[in-house]
């Protein structure tokens, strides 16, 4: 239910719009909500949940552990052949996993490696035959294993890796070898204690070829003992800055031999002779190809950093409505925090974001199910797949961590104390940004396939075609860069205040500067690097190095342009006419705080004029104003209850306090006993000596 109204809300833009708590709280679930409830429902069982001042090795223990608990439950296996144990519903693993984020991410991420990654690499990368023998000891947690990809000398560079799997024709092995220390497999989930086996990526060489990097399933330990097994070995990362439930550690292979059929072949197999086929020709895109089966990492990531702001947001908002300070609108009732603009201006604009990223991210999920399903599998739709997973990642880790720590902040002292959740859960959360990779990384990658889109358009078209466009763009920019657009705008608002706002307001005018954004951001970019591949190696190379940041702001810009659809489409699927009016308002709030933070590019482009932009924060501030009163409806349609919480703040034990200390003063100035105010004395006294 809406919080009580104090005077300040009621004066700053209460109306009598509502929501539909629990409809909403269903449109958020999405299309798996069946298997989103018995995830929330796993995840606030004791047994699952974080126990923070654990040493390091405690908390492995207990996280290796929990994982057999999983098991027992039947938490982790959807995505599996149903002839295994599984029901191969893809969509619907990945909704489950990400919600393990609120009992404990050490839990979330030692299932995903052992699952997600591990599990996964034998499930996309290998055969049936491979399937049958492994999969059954992965899923049973009988073989905990690592995904052995990443290399202390490349990170997020993948395709440049080191180690070595060359292919010994006589023996029919493959000799596993890191030639260096920076070839090292580094932070590796389950290397330094748990995993007896890996996925172990390396260079394929036979016949003096190297065919790029394949997948090889490689024993590790000997389950009895634990003890590495000979030519392997490995060190232990220790101590983390979070997610110290996970044994990550290093692994170096010293000639380990393994068998020919050990080779993950579904995109690429070694005969016994040592001939090399594949079932795609490009090496290029066979090694995106495999990568990309892999996809499933980023998107978990994606929904598990939405869920953790949406927790993060429930205990600040929850604690902002019963948390009072300072008593400059009353003599004797203190003001509530949330009643503060800047309060309002810290948390409601994250909020918007989370919602917006939330329903995002179920249109990721969606697609990332029809394209493992088989319901929607061309190369082009796996392509689509890969840019919009490491778009919408990149950009809700940030926002999660960004979130995390404002709504710390915003509850004071309480927020540092651990057992308020935002320390713990940032600390855990930050290595999100740049594992299942790097998110600059990742938005480099999305804006190379914006530029490959763009290019796509003029491809082949006649010279009378390129040269409409050219003065077509021609024509666009003097109309943004003399001022004609500011002018026409000025006019339209006939230099009213409230003109500009109602403009600014109108979907239609958001998503043309949101858009607008990213194709001149594009246009622009494309237009500086034109040429390029005529230039020599180093030469193309310095030239992208010169824009790289205008590339990589023009990939965000377009990963908040998705948000913002996606947010504007299920607007379209509320049929509750105060429910939408208020999500309405905070889709705005939403889509003019992105123009509000990169006004100086508007301004500085010709797309907005000055009457607009002025107008801006005035009309945040009272779209801020009307959703205040519903601030709680909003966060509580998470559907996050006080197992999943696990904040003192969130308990409701500030509005006993405030209503205890309220009371107490009440009586206080009732009674004969009440002290006398110096300052009214000294006004009483003023106002005796004027008259």
């Amino acid at each position: 239910m809406t919080e009580l109204l104090t005077p300040a809300t009621k004066a700053s833009g209460f109306d009598s719009s509502h929501i539909d708590v629990a409809a909403l709280g269903q449109a958020l679930l999405g299309k798996w909500a069946e298997v989103r409830l018995q995830a929330r429902e796993l995840a606030g069982m004791p047994e699952l949940h974080k126990i923070e001042g654990l040493t390091h090795t405690e908390h492995r223990a207990r996280a290796f552990g929990q994982l057999g608990l999983l098991v027992e439950k039947n938490g982790v296996h959807r995505a599996f052949p149903p002839r295994l144990g599984g029901t191969g519903d893809h969509g619907g693993n990945v909704a489950g996993f990400e919600e393990l984020v609120t009992a404990d991410p050490s839990v979330q991420i030692k299932a995903g490696v052992q699952w997600g990654l591990f599990g996964s690499a034998v499930l996309h990368l290998g055969t049936q035959e491979h399937q049958d023998k492994w999969l059954p000891g992965i899923m049973s947690l009988e073989i905990p294993g690592c995904f052995a990809m990443t290399e202390i000398g490349h990170g997020s560079d993948v395709a440049s890796i080191a180690t070595t799997a060359t292919y010994d024709a006589d023996a029919q092995e493959f000799v596993i070898n890191t030639p260096f220390r920076a070839a090292w497999k580094e932070y590796i989930g389950n290397a330094a204690v748990d995993g007896v086996a890996a996925v172990v990526f390396a260079q394929l060489i036979t016949r003096g070829v190297n065919h790029g990097v394949h997948a090889f399933y490689v024993d590790l330990r000997d389950p009895s003992t634990k003890e590495f097994l000979p030519g392997i070995g490995g060190l232990d990362d220790n101590v983390k800055g979070g997610l110290n439930g996970i044994d990550n550690g290093r692994l170096h292979f010293d000639n380990v031999r393994i068998p020919r059929t050990n080779l993950l072949n579904r995109y690429g197999d070694v005969a016994v002779d040592g001939r090399y086929t594949s079932p795609i020709a490009s090496p290029g895109r066979r090694f995106f190809t495999m990568l990309g089966t892999l996809v499933q990492g980023r998107v978990s990531l994606d929904g598990a950093a939405v869920a953790a702001s949406k927790v993060a947001l429930k205990i600040a908002i929850q604690y902002a409505t019963e948390r009072r300070q300072f008593n400059a609108a009353s003599d004797t009732e203190e003001v509530v925090l949330l009643d503060y603009q800047r309060h309002q201006r810290r948390l409601l604009p994250r909020l918007a974001t989370t919602y917006a990223a939330s329903f995002a991210h179920e249109e990721l999920l969606q697609k990332f199910d029809d394209v493992f399903s088989g319901a929607q599998d061309t190369d082009e739709d796996r392509q689509d797949l890969e840019t919009l997973a490491a778009a919408l990642k990149s950009l809700s880790t940030w926002h999660a961590l960004d979130t995390l720590q404002e709504c710390r902040e915003a509850c004071g002292g309480a927020g540092f104390m651990v057992e308020n959740r935002f320390t713990s859960l940032r600390a855990d959360l930050d290595v999100y940004a740049t594992f299942e990779g790097d998110n600059t990384v990742l938005l480099q990658l999305v804006a190379k396939r914006l530029l490959a889109d763009y290019s796509k358009e003029f491809r082949n078209l006649d010279f009378g075609v390129l040269a409409r466009f050219v003065v077509g763009q021609a024509a666009e920019l003097t109309w943004h860069k003399t001022g004609l657009r500011q002018v026409a705008q000025f006019v339209a608002d006939s230099g009213s205040a409230q003109k500009s706002a109602k403009a600014l307001k109108d979907e239609d005018t958001q998503h043309e500067l949101l858009a607008g954004r990213v194709q001149a951001m594009v246009a622009d970019v494309a237009a500086a690097l034109k040429g390029a591949s005529k230039l020599s190696k180093d030469q193309g190379a310095e030239l992208f190095n010169e824009h790289q940041n205008e590339l990589i702001e023009a990939a965000r810009a377009h990963a908040e342009l998705l948000q913002w659809e996606a947010f504007t489409e299920a607007l379209r699927r509320i049929e509750d006419a105060g429910t939408r009016k208020v999500l309405t308002r905070l889709r705005d709030l939403f889509g003019l705080g992105l123009i509000e933070k990169h006004l100086d590019w508007y301004l500085m482009n010709g797309r907005i004029s000055m009457l607009r932009a002025r107008t801006l924060a005035p009309y945040i501030n009272r779209v801020l104003a009307k959703l205040r009163p519903h601030a709680l409806d909003l966060v509580d349609a998470f559907g996050y209850g006080p197992e999943h919480l696990r904040a003192t703040i969130a308990t409701g034990i500030e509005r006993e306090r405030q209503d205890e200390a309220r009371d107490y003063y009440r009586k206080l100035r009732a009674s004969k006993d009440a002290p006398l105010d110096e300052r009214v004395l000294l006004q009483k006294a003023k106002a005796s000596g004027r008259s």
